[in-house]
C-alpha cells in the first residue's frame, strides 16, 4: 500500500529534534511521498533543505500563505516568483485568504491570492488553496479564471456539501486530514455525497493531528487513521482508497 501526504509541513522547528525519525516512521506507514507547501519567504531555505536530505521523498512548493501576507506582499511575490525561475516545484502553495485571526488585510490577501493563481496557470503548475471563513471570497477570484485551466486542491477542507460541489466542479480536488476523523466534524456526511475520487489525503502536520493523536503534534506517519476512517465512510478496503488517492495526487502534481 502506498500514500502520499499532500501537505506537511515536515521543514519546520517542531521536527527539528528528530526529522530523521519521522520520516523513517512515514516510509514505514506507507506513506512514500510527502509534499511540502510553503508559507514565505523566511521558510523556503528550510523547506528545500528537507528536500535535499529526502531527496525522491520529499518535494516543494513555493507560495505566501494568507497569514504572511502583509504590507510587504509585493517584495515577498518578487522574491518567492524569482526562486520559482531557478528551482524546480510541483505546485504553487500554500495561498488562499484566512479570515479567522485578522481581516485587516483582507485586500492584500485578495491580490496577493489573485496574483498566485495567475502565476500558476502560467507555469502550468497547481495550487493548494488554503480557505479559512473566506469561501465566498475564494471562489469569487476563481471566477475570474473560469476559462484558464486551473487545476489545484483544496487544502484541510472543512466545508459543507454546497462548498463541495464548488470546488469539485471547477475541477479540484478536497484534501481531507486529521479534521475527518473528529466528532461532530460534519465532514463524515459530506464526503456521503461525493467519491473518493474527487479527495487526496494530507496530514498538514504539525497541525490537526487525527483522533486518537488530536491536540499532540501531527505527523506523516498518522495519515493512516484518517485512511482508516475513509475507508469506515466510503466501505472500501483501504488499500483502495489508498489506491484512489494515490493517483489522484499523482495526476495533480504530476510525480512519479
Amino acid at each position: 500500500m502506498q500514500i502520499i501526504d499532500t501537505h506537511t509541513h515536515l521543514y519546520l522547528s517542531e521536527f527539528d529534534e528528530d526529522r530523521d525519525e519521522v520520516v523513517k516512521r512515514a516510509i514505514e506507514n506507507g506513506v512514500i511521498k510527502l509534499l511540502m507547501p510553503n508559507i514565505d519567504i523566511h521558510s523556503t531555505d528550510a523547506m528545500l533543505a528537507a528536500e535535499s536530505r529526502y531527496n525522491g521523498i520529499c518535494y516543494p512548493m513555493i507560495g505566501l500563505h494568507p497569514t504572511s501576507v502583509k504590507e510587504d506582499y509585493p517584495d515577498q511575490l518578487e522574491i518567492l516568483e524569482k526562486l520559482l525561475q531557478e528551482h524546480q516545484f510541483i505546485g504553487i502553495g500554500e495561498i488562499g485568504i484566512d479570515l479567522y485571526w485578522d481581516k485587516s488585510y483582507l485586500n492584500e490577501q485578495i491580490i496577493a491570492f489573485r496574483q498566485q493563481v495567475d502565476l500558476a496557470i502560467s507555469e502550468g503548475l497547481p495550487v493548494a488553496i488554503h480557505s479559512r471563513e473566506a469561501s465566498e471570497e475564494i471562489f469569487s477570484v476563481l471566477e475570474e479564471f473560469q476559462d484558464k485551466a486551473v487545476k489545484g486542491v483544496f487544502h484541510a477542507f472543512t466545508g459543507d456539501a454546497n462548498a463541495a460541489e464548488r470546488a469539485i466542479s471547477k475541477g479540484f480536488y478536497l484534501g481531507i486530514g486529521g479534521v475527518v476523523t473528529f466528532k461532530n466534524s460534519g465532514l463524515e456526511n459530506v464526503l456521503h455525497e461525493i467519491g473518493p475520487e474527487h479527495i487526496i489525503l494530507e496530514t498538514d502536520s504539525p497541525y490537526l493531528a487525527p483522533v486518537p493523536y488530536r491536540g499532540k503534534r501531527n505527523e506523516s506517519a498518522y495519515i493512516y487513521h484518517i485512511l482508516m476512517k475513509l475507508s469506515e465512510i466510503y466501505g472500501y478496503d483501504p488499500e483502495d482508497i489508498a489506491e484512489i488517492t494515490y493517483r489522484n495526487s499523482t495526476e495533480l502534481f504530476q510525480i512519479l
